[in-house]
């Protein structure tokens, strides 16, 4: 039996239940995003990965 996958919003959304959000889900250690208004693709990617990328960013708002 699987389990079913509990997907997390962004507390950048906002809140409420409208299709304006990224949800992200871990997987068997991997990471799964998706845009709530488009739930059938997701972007994988490992923990590692997605950790530098948000580093990246966040260093280039500075």
């Amino acid at each position: 039996m699987t389990q079913a996958t509990r997907w997390q919003k962004s507390s950048f959304s906002g809140g409420g239940d409208g299709n304006t959000c990224v949800e992200l889900a871990t997987i068997s250690g991997i990471i799964h995003l998706r845009e709530s208004d488009d739930p059938t693709t997701e972007l994988i990617s490992a923990p590692s990965a997605l950790a530098q990328l948000l580093r990246t960013i966040k260093a280039s708002e500075r």
